[in-house]
């Protein structure tokens, strides 16, 4: 297979070229890091937003665009294919990688890093555990934060890589962007299958994934984006997976895979996130999956489905 980061940095070369279609901005810092701005001082747009995904994954998904009709509403969505689950979903797209730079006399930097460059970086503990390689002589990362990384952040990304700065390249998105809701979107099968890992279920034996998840209004600020954006994928998110594995570890595995099996579920999680003080790890780790899932076993010919989309809280959340 062509290396992770050289199929995402294919596909960044496009958007670059294509820059002012997609309502994009680059630039290039002294020591030669390409920066593309994709939602704080543009505007971005869904196109921009499916390719920034597909880079996510490494170019090993596809993301195209639908509708989901829920009765009174309706809302745009994606629509995920992945074929090679763990490599495009976990070893790339999982947000995993904490990019936080010390700078002197200077705030430290702080944005999560996702993208293949997460690989060559090789310090996550997941990315460790699924044994994934990537050689590469570039280096493609997404950030989703408010600030553009300076020289001497983006100088610290590429030592951590062990890539030549004028070989990174580094997109930027927050998450109360249109790129931002399309991205967040875009992770509602690798939610799934990091659910599973948390459930020590073998997400080896995961072969495909299809799914589905509306698209958030983009909101004012990135924290009631951030509300948002989480409750389109909890509350909304639909996947369907192809696995090859021992049936009664699906059986047991997949009753704590739906978000309704957390015992957070049912609140707008804006409200759940202030309820813990704006702290993440408060928050029951259950709670962060798909609202509907099946798992279809090619092993036995049966597929397993829980869960199932509120259209309550999403309404209420998105504000339609």
């Amino acid at each position: 297979m062509l290396s992770l980061n050289a199929r995402s940095h294919e596909i960044a070369k496009q958007m670059l070229v294509k820059a002012e279609a997609l309502k994009i901005s680059a630039s290039i810092l002294p020591c030669g890091t390409t920066l593309i701005d994709a939602g704080i001082e543009v505007d971005g747009s869904l196109e921009a937003g499916r390719l920034f995904s597909e880079i996510c994954m490494a170019g090993l998904g596809t993301v195209d665009f639908g509708s989901v009709d829920y009765g009174d509403f309706a809302l745009p969505c994606v629509n995920v294919t992945v074929s090679h689950p763990v490599e495009a979903c976990m070893a790339s797209q999982y947000a995993g990688w904490a990019v936080k730079v010390p700078k002197k006399n200077k705030k430290t930097f702080f944005a999560m890093g996702s993208g293949p460059a997460r690989v060559l970086y090789g310090k996550e503990k997941l990315v460790q555990e699924l044994g994934i390689q990537d050689k590469s002589d570039v280096a493609v990362l997404t950030l989703e934060t408010r600030k553009l990384p300076d020289e001497e952040v983006v100088l610290w990304i590429a030592e951590k890589c062990g890539v030549s700065p004028d070989q990174l390249i580094i997109l930027v998105a927050p998450t109360a962007s249109l790129v931002g809701s399309v991205q967040i979107a875009a992770r509602v099968i690798e939610t799934g299958l990091h659910k599973m890992e948390t459930l020590d279920f073998d997400i080896r034996d995961i072969i495909s994934g299809f799914g589905v998840c509306p698209i958030p209004p983009v909101d004012k600020d990135d924290l009631r984006a951030i509300g948002r954006t989480n409750d389109a994928v909890l509350y909304g998110g639909k996947v369907w997976y192809t696995a090859k594995a021992d049936s009664e570890k699906i059986e047991t595995m997949i009753e704590q895979l739906p978000s309704s099996a957390s015992k957070d579920y049912g609140t707008p999680f804006y409200d759940l996130f202030c309820r813990y003080d704006c702290d993440f790890y408060k928050i029951d780790p259950l709670l962060f999956s798909p609202a509907e899932v099946y798992i279809s076993n090619i092993s036995n010919g049966c597929t397993y489905h829980r869960g199932k989309v509120n259209s309550g809280i999403l309404k209420r959340s998105m504000g339609v």
